[in-house]
């Protein structure tokens, strides 16, 4: 048996914070590491000790292995934990780490490398009669094979996947796989399968140790995606046939078993609409939905890892499972815009209710470009599925979130959504409805005239005239106040006291209760410290709002048909043969652009002729920079 004294986690943010929870319960001292950006991170706040890793890119910093081994050797650590993402399955770094003297919390180098290739993975699993999809050569692919889903053999987090539906796009999408999995992972490998539609996304969690026992954790759904990467999960999977749920547990410990795995592991499958499962990948490591399993079996996965590290060995067989949970992950992104991810300040983040929180993130904590921008999984427990649900919509809806644009309302959306409250789900389900569940908000007249009646509140304490100057007791000309928000602006007429349909019951600086149509509700407002922004929070929903001023600057004009950077990152990609004077059609993507994870395609604003380019693949650019001019085809 080995005695773990100190635990480096090789990892950041909401994850870190959360491995360090748990070994702080176990009595080890615990150790972070950081970037630069990093620095002052709630995990290196949450660690004993922590060790900087010189830069800023992930390149720098948390994939490499050799200073993190040497950040935990000269911090004392015994052990390292290495999250996920970043270089939880580098079976090279799995054996840096043993070769030093360190105890790996993970499974062996060898289970990782041989579930590292997918395509090698397919060709184990086979051999231990686990289902499987057959893979489809694309250079013979024919109309009968279509869809086809393109995958990346190494990695995984939706890097490297396309859906192809036409032939003719199958060589440009192979392209664009190939070169995105070769920037994530270092391997352009690219397979096909077949695409199924309507297909749920089923996986179960797993968890060996060195004596032979292997558990199966019972069954987790994350069918609900945003580009291949999951936003929705709950434990158990509804509405699964007991006969499937126990093959899928036989195969995911026949995978385990075939690769004499030990620690936390996932397989995951794919199950087609008429209950046929197949099996899609392992994820050797800890997955980011683990709370919900959690949740239901009353465990903490994370402690089990360290144990089986140690050598304990598991009861025969696990606890028998409890009520149902659902987890939310909250993201800084705007689902409208092609999910977008967002930097800046997050200036609150309050989630309430009987819910769990793991988060990287407090008040006044910066979002920036280097890493994937999840601020915060939100995890609700119920006795019920229906009870987890409407306590997690509840909870999110909620919450006062300022500062960036997240997928919060969507969060909402979705949870209350009829399908998914009937346990109508599948992988399909944002293709099907995320223009209706990212429509504007249509509320956004209540939330302005709140703002509105906030402003002119005198302060406490403000002398007589300044509190005299927005309260008269003679009628006068209305007051004007304009805000945008989502592209729209409003323009709020109003007297302190008097509005139609409205009923003003109480004003100060930071809550106005108003009576609408009847109805009493109120209205929490929170203005950021430059005053650039306006935060109302209400049963109604949220609103970010922006002050317009009465004469905008004449200077903040820009060129007809630019194009300007969504957010700081780097060019990627650039159309071939795209230069200036090239025709150029909406719609079609002129230059990609990789930030925080994700890449992102720029795509021309309308049919004409591109007048000027600014961008080359390489480029690092930052928010707002001109990368390129369309001027519009004249109408004829």
């Amino acid at each position: 048996m080995t005695n773990l004294t100190s635990l480096l986690v090789a990892n950041r943010g909401e994850i870190a914070v959360r491995i360090f929870r748990t070994a702080r319960d176990l009595g080890l001292a615990t150790v972070a590491v950081h970037s630069d950006p990093d620095a002052d991170a709630l995990h290196v706040r949450a660690a004993d000790a922590a060790v900087r890793l010189p830069g800023a890119a992930p390149a720098d910093t948390y994939l490499r292995g050799d200073l993190v081994i040497k950040a935990a050797l000269a911090a004392g650590a015994d052990a390292v934990h290495p999250g996920y993402g970043f270089l939880s399955e580098n079976a090279d770094f799995a054996r840096q780490v043993q070769d030093s003297g360190l105890t790996w919390i993970g499974p062996p180098p060898e289970a990782i490398e041989a579930m590292a290739s997918k395509t090698r993975a397919k060709e184990l699993m086979r051999a231990a009669g686990v289902p499987l999809l057959d893979p489809v050569d694309p250079a013979a692919a024919t109309p009968a094979d279509l869809p086809l889903l393109l995958k990346a053999a190494a990695g995984g987090g939706g890097r490297g996947m396309r859906v192809v539906r036409d032939l003719d796009a199958l060589e440009e999408a192979l392209h664009a796989a190939s070169a995105e999995a070769a920037s994530a992972f270092a391997d352009g490998e690219v397979f096909a399968e077949p695409y199924v539609e309507r297909g749920r996304h089923v996986e179960v969690q797993i968890l060996a140790d060195a004596h032979g026992t292997v558990w199966a954790l019972g069954t987790r759904d994350c069918s609900l995606q945003r580009r291949h990467q999951k936003v929705i999960e709950e434990a158990p999977a509804p509405g699964l046939p007991d006969t499937l749920r126990e093959r899928l547990h036989r195969a995911a410990v026949a995978a385990a078993r075939a690769v004499s795995y030990r620690g936390a592991g996932t397989v995951e499958f794919l199950v087609t609409a008429d209950g046929r499962p197949y099996f899609l990948e392992m994820n050797t490591r800890l997955q980011v939905e683990h709370p919900v399993t959690e949740a239901v079996f009353g465990l903490d996965l994370v402690a089990l890892q360290l144990r089986v590290a140690e050598g304990a060995a598991l009861p025969p067989e696990p606890p028998e499972p409890t009520g149902h949970a659902v987890e939310a992950r909250l993201y800084a992104e705007d689902p409208a815009q092609d999910w977008r991810p967002q930097t800046g300040v997050l200036h609150t983040l309050d989630i309430p209710g009987r819910v769990r929180v793991d988060t990287g993130f407090t008040d006044g904590d910066t979002v920036g470009i280097h890493y994937d921008p999840m601020l915060a999984k939100v995890v609700a427990h119920a006795p019920t599925r229906a009870e987890a649900v409407r306590a997690l919509a509840r909870a999110l809806a909620g919450a006062r979130i300022h500062g960036l644009t997240t997928n919060r309302a969507l969060l909402v959306g979705s949870l209350r959504h009829p399908e998914f409250t009937a346990a109508q789900l599948d992988t399909g389900f944002y293709d099907r409805h995320l223009a209706t569940l990212t429509e504007p908000a249509k509320d956004v007249g209540a939330a302005a005239l709140a703002a509105a009646l906030a402003e002119a509140a005198p302060a406490p304490g403000a002398p007589l005239a300044a509190r005299l100057g927005g309260w008269r007791n003679l009628r006068s000309q209305p007051h004007t106040r304009r805000y945008a928000t989502a592209g729209t602006e409003y323009e709020v007429q109003y007297h302190p006291v008097d509005h139609p349909g409205v009923r003003v019951l109480a004003v100060e600086r930071h809550l106005v209760t108003l009576e609408v149509d009847g109805i009493r509700r109120m209205f929490h407002v929170k203005r950021n410290s430059n005053n650039t922004e306006v935060y109302v929070d209400s049963p109604l929903g949220a609103h970010t709002l922006t002050p317009v001023p009465r004469f905008p600057d004449p200077e903040d004009r820009t060129e007809p048909g630019s194009l300007l950077a969504p957010m700081p990152g780097t060019v990627v990609r650039v159309a071939e043969g795209l230069a200036p004077g090239s025709p150029v059609t909406a719609g079609q993507p002129l230059l990609w652009l990789e930030a925080m994870k994700m890449e992102h395609r720029i795509l021309a604003p309308a049919t004409g002729t591109l007048t000027a380019l600014h961008a080359a693949t390489g480029q690092q650019v930052e928010y707002g920079a001109l990368l390129a001019v369309v001027q519009e085809e004249p109408q004829s």
